[in-house]
């Protein structure tokens, strides 16, 4: 699309306030240059990291070069969006209730997902206004893109050893969103320069040794791919390990430095619902399937399912403190019709005698 050169800056700038005030934290211009972070993906899926994430082997360089999944597009519009609780501590209160759930920060409110792509949305419309109509495609972890990537190229941080996004003066918790264009927008300031150092407190913190090296994970060992990608059996393993965590993990971020710069967000639908900030893992297993649908309506944690939910609490109910009556009672009265739920009651209790035997001794 042909634009008067000098119209270009400022029309950034209009697009960063206007994105200021639909919520976003930060907005920035990438091109298309992703040949290294396509070189990293196909490395990392070679070596099986991605487990039972075929999706991540499908597309091919659609991911890692946008012109072939949106035909024209000239630029990436990268934004993100702080979704920590303005009322939550850090670091979070279960490190000291391990019969409390704990569920991923991200995924205490509403799913972001619909969010995020409603307000790129009104930002494309309000441009559109402004400028005529143009070519524009949202996404919001919903299509072949490497979000990530796109967004240090932008200058919205860069890739930390744990593979997250770290701003240097946001932390690292904080949504990703971008829009492919076919403006020919400037491009913003040369990225963020990497700042972890020699620091490791992401890598040694994993409690199932999931970061196998500085910027390399494998899914297969991480609880956030375990409590959420993952549909069967979980590692026995791996089970011991995981704690009270029954949705994601957030200890590689809990730990970092830089998270003492996060920002909290003043969205009140990434607030916590249903006391899930505090509840216990007695409470969250009580749930019917009724009540599961019900109080995950519009949250991300629907998209796992009851079983999935019920399977990833027995695991916890497993690692709880022993002795404790409530629990023992609730997994031995549980349902067993589902078979991977019965495995994983099944695993909790024997997990829990053998403990519970080997403080007697």
């Amino acid at each position: 699309r042909q634009m008067d050169q000098q119209d270009l800056p400022a029309l950034v700038r209009m697009l960063q306030a206007w994105a200021a005030e639909l919520g976003f934290a930060q907005l920035g211009i990438s091109d298309l240059e992703l040949d290294t972070a396509g070189a990293h993906l196909r490395q990392w899926l070679a070596r099986g990291f991605h487990g039972d994430m075929a999706y991540m082997e499908r597309h091919g360089s659609k991911r890692w070069r946008p012109q072939e999944l949106v035909p024209q597009t000239l630029r990436v519009v990268s934004v993100r969006m702080n979704y920590w609780p303005e009322h939550l501590t850090r670091p979070p209160a279960h490190v000291n209730a391990p019969e409390h759930a704990y569920v991923s920060r991200y995924a205490l409110g509403r799913d972001y997902h619909k969010l995020m792509r409603r307000r790129l949305q009104k930002l494309c419309e309000r441009l559109a206004e402004h400028i005529g109509d143009f070519g524009y495609r949202c996404f919001v972890d919903s299509a072949p893109v490497l979000e990530k990537a796109i967004a240090e190229k932008a200058g919205l941080g860069w890739i930390g050893k744990h593979s997250n996004l770290v701003h240097p003066r946001a932390g690292s918790y904080f949504f990703l969103g971008e829009i492919y264009t076919d403006l020919a927008l400037p491009l913003s300031d040369a990225p963020i320069e990497d700042h972890c150092g020699r620091c490791t407190r992401c890598i040694d913190v994993c409690p199932t040794q999931a970061i196998v090296g500085p910027y390399q994970v494998d899914a297969r060992r991480c609880i956030s791919y375990l409590t959420i990608e993952h549909h069967g059996s979980i590692p026995e393993s791996l089970r011991p390990l995981m704690g009270n965590h029954v949705y994601g993990c957030d200890d590689c971020q809990t730990v970092c430095p830089w998270n003492r710069f996060s920002v909290r967000t003043p969205e009140e639908d990434f607030w916590p619902r249903h006391a899930l900030d505090a509840s216990t893992l007695l409470a969250l297993f009580a749930w019917t399937p009724q009540q599961f649908e019900r109080r995950t309506e519009g949250s991300a944690i629907r998209r796992i399912g009851y079983q999935r939910w019920r399977r990833n609490l027995a695991v916890a109910l497993g690692n709880a403190p022993v002795p404790h009556a409530d629990i023992d009672r609730a997994l031995s009265e549980a349902d067993r019709e589902d078979q991977l739920v019965a495995e994983h009651i099944d695993w909790a209790i024997a997990q829990r005698s053998f403990r519970a035997t080997a403080t007697n001794n």
